[in-house]
């Protein structure tokens, strides 16, 4: 236990003396009046070398800074209208270019047309020249047709008469029948 007294006297010790020592300042140096006109002093002097600094060192720095990045800003903001002119001219053109496309499209659509129906036209023409033609040569042919069958049919007719009469007991002569045949058929 003298071993725990020593360490507790050494302790007290120690805390007597460091009580003792702070018992002769009056608290802290700033707070003393004594020393505020020191204080005062240094006080300006670091400030006016702060200010010193600051405006010839920092202040002009970032002024620099400042002004180049309104610089940088302002041909930005120049450049984008630039730009935006641009991009107006360009999509007028791109309308222009678009307008001129569909009037060029329906020129084109309009003498296509055009041209069709003339090969159109042409066609129906030669087509009626062709069917008139035809037509002209079956008229041709029918009429050859009806002029053969006529034939066959004063032939048959006469035939038959000859043959009726025959039948009958009597004789025909081929003028008599012939004449006949010939004027029923006439009507």
């Amino acid at each position: 236990m003298a071993t725990e007294t020593t360490h507790g006297d050494g302790l007290a010790d120690a805390v007597g003396v460091a009580t003792h020592s702070g018992a002769g300042n009056a608290g802290m140096p700033q707070l003393d009046p004594s020393t505020w006109g020191n204080q005062i002093f240094w006080l300006l002097l670091a400030l006016v070398a702060i200010y010193m600094i600051l405006s010839r060192v920092a202040l002009p720095r970032i002024a620099a800074v400042l002004a180049e990045r309104q610089g940088t800003i302002t041909n930005d903001i120049a450049a984008a209208e630039d730009l935006q002119a641009k991009a107006a001219d360009a999509e007028a053109a791109y309308d222009q270019a678009l307008v001129d496309a569909r009037a060029e499209a329906q020129r084109i659509i309009a003498q296509a047309k055009a041209e069709m129906q003339d090969d159109l036209d042409q066609a129906i023409t030669k087509a009626d020249k062709q069917i008139a033609a035809k037509t002209a040569e079956s008229e041709v042919a029918i009429s050859e047709i009806r002029a053969g069958a006529l034939e066959n049919v004063k032939a048959v007719a006469k035939d038959t008469v000859k043959e009726i009469v025959a039948a009958m007991g009597g004789t025909a002569d081929a003028k008599t029948v012939t004449a006949a045949v010939t004027a029923r058929m006439k009507g």
